[in-house]
């Protein structure tokens, strides 16, 4: 394929031809806005660059909103991501296709929605679906404009070791995804729902070079030199922590206060407004519920092992970040950083994911490279569903004209331009959240909703649905609903919740029949 321009510049001067409108407010906006266009005409070279820009993008699994740039955790230790915010535009209200790690992922990477393709679940991989199996992913959109793809740790979900299906999504495979390092046994106690041996926090000796996390960085960095001297790469980094187990020195967990300030705010019987189905969701899972951690002192250790986990994280960050700068790539490469999902930790109860509040769909987002807005924050709703169309504006790549995504170039340009649909996650068939800048709508497969006034109840705490004076806000939100929800993928399995509405019964896992009599767990 011929490589086609790809500075920002030129796909500004398309843009604003197709979008008077948007020409026309840039040219009543200030002086700031202005000096985007500016820096992007300052980005054109004088003498000739790669024929496209490089991308590099960082995922990191289960990382929450408790990160700095988005006003999180006093205690949250992020310079990097700090860093990362002061050089490009931070998406403040950002959201999650999905509060699980394989449809969020899948999405990000097809860019459909899980009500789209069906991948509701931990299973199945997506390439053995049919009616997906040949389906153009962001990365094969890559390689077939021209770029060498590159991947390491956890992208897309699982460790898919057929040779054939890795060669298909990327050229290169660095080393998988991986705790890397292990205490001789697990440090907190037995856990509900099968002691699972994922679930386990604290700390003990070991050098940072032996989490997997840090060896993934370093191959990154390795491979970075090379790529960067055969064309342009797409070079994706996929981070395991803070995702449980969380493994710390006990010189980083030092660093987290012990101390009551270290636990979120929580409100006393949270969930006595919010629908018995809100349960269904993560109706057996082996994350333990805020019961269990308070009656075990683990409440406490778990967050502050989170925090600990996620400065280790954003450290290898700074590693990905130094290296673009040393190797002189830092401004011809776009870097795309964003969380599968968010993390519950005691909120509405438990902890873990698999909800639609916010502490499940809202994750850090963050976009910089050549010539956009730098230290700017957008507060429009936004989806990391959006990546994809957003990269194909970005670059040569050429996407599917079907994407479920709508581009944020308009905001990378302008982040204050506003969008006209809300963010969407979906939890399983026809469980979807919707969230514009001051609302959330939760709509259950049951048909039960929950509806939060984000402006002055950012916790989620009151659920207004309910309220006469909510109707109207509730109907306009009905009307964005999906008008379909696709049946699970076949092989679907591990956290699928399917709903009956004739016999008012749910399956959760394929097995347990759950009932408006059925105690909860």
């Amino acid at each position: 394929m011929k490589p086609r321009p790809h500075l920002l510049f030129s796909l500004l001067l398309v843009f604003l031809c197709l979008r008077p409108d948007l020409r026309a407010g840039m040219a009543r906006g200030s002086s700031e806005d202005t000096a985007i266009v500016e820096r992007a005409h300052d980005s054109v070279p004088s003498a000739p660059r790669r024929p496209a820009p490089n991308v590099l993008m960082i995922i990191i699994d289960d990382l929450n909103d408790w990160v700095s740039p988005l006003g999180g955790h006093p205690f949250a230790e992020t310079p990097n991501l700090d860093r990362l915010a002061s050089e490009g535009v931070t998406f403040t209200n950002a959201h999650c296709p999905a509060p699980l790690c394989n449809p969020s992922r899948t999405a990000v990477m097809l860019g459909l929605r899980p009500d789209t393709t069906g991948i509701y679940a931990l299973k199945p991989w997506f390439r053995t679906v049919p009616a997906l199996a040949s389906r153009t992913s962001l990365p094969q959109a890559f390689r077939q404009a021209g770029y060498t793809t590159a991947s390491t740790g956890k992208v897309y979900h699982g460790v898919y070791t057929a040779e054939q299906a890795q060669a298909a999504e990327f050229d290169l495979w660095g080393p998988a995804p991986g705790v890397g390092v292990k205490p001789p046994e697990k440090i907190i106690p037995p856990t509900p729902n099968g002691n699972h041996p994922l679930m386990d926090w604290g700390a003990f000796p070991h050098a940072d070079s032996d989490h997997g996390d840090y060896k993934i960085t370093t191959w990154a960095l390795e491979e970075m030199r090379s790529l960067s001297d055969n064309g342009p790469f797409f070079l994706c980094v996929g981070y395991a922590l803070p995702h449980v187990p969380l493994y710390v020195t006990p010189e980083r967990l030092a660093r987290v206060p012990d101390c009551e300030a270290v636990l979120p705010p929580i409100l006393k019987d949270d969930r006595e407004d919010t629908p018995r189905f809100s349960w269904y969701l993560h109706w057996s899972v082996p994350e333990p519920r805020l019961s269990w951690l308070r009656s075990h002192d683990q409440w406490r250790p778990l967050c502050r092992a989170y925090l600990a986990a996620t400065t280790f994280v954003d450290e290898q960050i700074g590693r990905l970040l130094d290296g673009l700068e040393a190797l002189g790539l830092r401004e011809d490469t776009w870097v795309v950083l964003w969380s599968d999902n968010g993390y519950h930790l005691g909120e509405k109860g438990i902890s873990g994911k698999n909800t639609l509040w916010t502490h499940s769909t809202r994750v850090p987002f963050i976009i910089s490279g050549p010539g956009i807005a730098a230290g700017r924050k957008c507060e429009e709703p936004v989806g990391l569903i959006d990546i994809f169309p957003t990269l194909a504006d970005l670059t040569p790549i050429q996407a599917p004209t079907d994407l479920d995504g709508v581009s944020l170039l308009p905001q990378l340009l302008k982040p204050e331009t506003p969008r006209d649909r809300p963010a969407i996650t979906t939890a399983n068939p026809s469980n979807f959240s919707l969230c514009d800048r001051r609302w959330r709508y939760i709509r259950y497969a049951d048909g039960s909703e929950e509806l939060y006034d984000r402006a002055s109840d950012p916790r989620e705490w009151h659920n207004l649905a309910a309220s006469d004076a909510s109707q109207a806000i509730l109907a306009a939100f009905r009307a964005a609903l999906p008008t379909t929800s696709a049946p699970p993928a076949p092989g679907s399995a591990r956290r699928l919740l399917t709903y009956d509405p004739q016999t008012d019964t749910a399956t959760w896992e394929q097995q347990t029949i759950i009932n408006r009599t059925t105690p909860i767990p």
